[in-house]
């Protein structure tokens, strides 16, 4: 899991033969990018949140060039944007004092937006694909940047491989509206830019439905919604990305904020043996796992499949994706050596 090029090259000395998951959204806290990133949250207009993006755009390129070149010839995973918006924007006065000068408008704006921001449980709201499909400008910005990042290097003679990620995919026709933003996108760039580069599309599979009907999102354009089975995402989908924080989270119905306030006496009592969100859960959310592999491989048999969640760097866990056949897991890059191990060790076993 690797956000920025330095990330990239950490885990690139400790071994790592790709990035499994680099989040966009850690790209845009900083300076100039932060103020771009709440003019498009505040403008109320696709004209507005264009010229927001397009002030975006080049922020994000600069990223994705640095972290493809660093892992030339290496596959590179980046899912889109995924958190909230009201992540981004100040909830306490003196910050939105400051966002208001500095966006030219009054705090009580800011203060208004920033409540018409408010969720009652973020988590399971406006992020992921569902901010795609609801502002389609954000994926085509995206798009632009990694696949325009990935054409300068290949114009440079590297070997970019992105992979670009739909987050939070329940429904097969949220991740098919996405992938003709994405695959339009990519056909006017390539048509400027006079090259092309090879890239996937895929999903990450982190809410339970979308791993009990693994095989929908491909199915939609060729079969009737009623004739629809588990086999069919695989259809639509490059590979398989198992977020399995999220779907640790929704399995058990355990928010990973709140977990604290009871996790040491369910430890202590014995009702649980271990942290969910540190050890995998094998016969719940491990089952999931399992189940979305093998029904996306009975119809796409070279499906690429892993995982990109914390239990990507605990050995248990990596033990158990070798046995339900996985192709990689993905870890924080000081943890990539702990991973090879637990790896090579399941090869072992096995």
């Amino acid at each position: 899991n690797a956000d920025t090029p330095a990330d990239a090259k950490k885990a690139r000395e400790l071994g790592a033969e790709g990035i499994g998951l680099c989040r966009t959204e850690h790209m845009f806290f900083e300076g100039d990018r932060i103020k771009a990133m709440r003019e498009m949250i505040l403008a109320d207009s696709g004209e507005g949140r264009e010229a927001a993006l397009n002030k975006l755009l080049p922020y994000q390129r600069q990223d994705f060039y640095g972290i493809l070149k660093c892992m030339d010839g290496k596959p590179v995973n980046i899912r889109l944007l995924d958190p909230p918006l009201h992540e981004f924007v100040p909830h306490d006065l003196r910050g939105q004092e400051i966002m208001a000068s500095d966006m030219g408008v009054s705090v009580r704006f800011i203060q208004n937006r920033v409540n018409s921001l408010s969720e009652h449980n973020p988590m399971l709201g406006l992020r992921g694909c569902r901010l795609g499909n609801t502002f389609p400008e954000i994926t085509a910005m995206q798009t632009r940047a990694i696949l325009g990042a990935a054409c300068q290097l290949k114009k440079e003679g590297f070997d970019p491989r992105p992979e670009i990620m739909v987050p939070l995919v329940g429904i097969e026709s949220e991740l098919e509206q996405q992938k003709e933003v994405i695959y339009k996108t990519a056909h006017e760039l390539f048509a400027h830019e006079g090259v092309e580069v090879p890239f996937k599309v895929g999903t990450m599979i982190e809410i339970p439905r979308a791993a009990l009907t693994a095989d929908l999102i491909g199915a939609m354009i060729e079969l009737p919604r009623a004739a629809m089975t588990a086999e069919d995402l695989a259809e639509e989908a490059d590979f398989f990305s198992f977020g399995t924080n999220d779907l640790t989270q929704m399995t058990f119905g355990y928010s990973r904020d709140d977990i604290a306030s009871f996790l040491p006496s369910y430890l202590e009592k014995k009702i649980l043996n271990v942290d969910p969100f540190q050890v995998l859960d094998q016969e719940g959310v491990g089952q999931l796992v399992k189940m979305a592999v093998e029904k996306g491989r009975a119809t796409r048999p070279d499906l690429k499949c892993g995982i990109c969640g914390e239990h990507g760097g605990e050995p248990s866990s990596v033990k158990y994706c070798h046995r339900v056949g996985l192709n990689y897991v993905s870890c924080s890059p000081f943890r990539v050596p702990i991973a090879r191990l637990a790896a090579a060790q399941a090869a072992v076993e096995e």
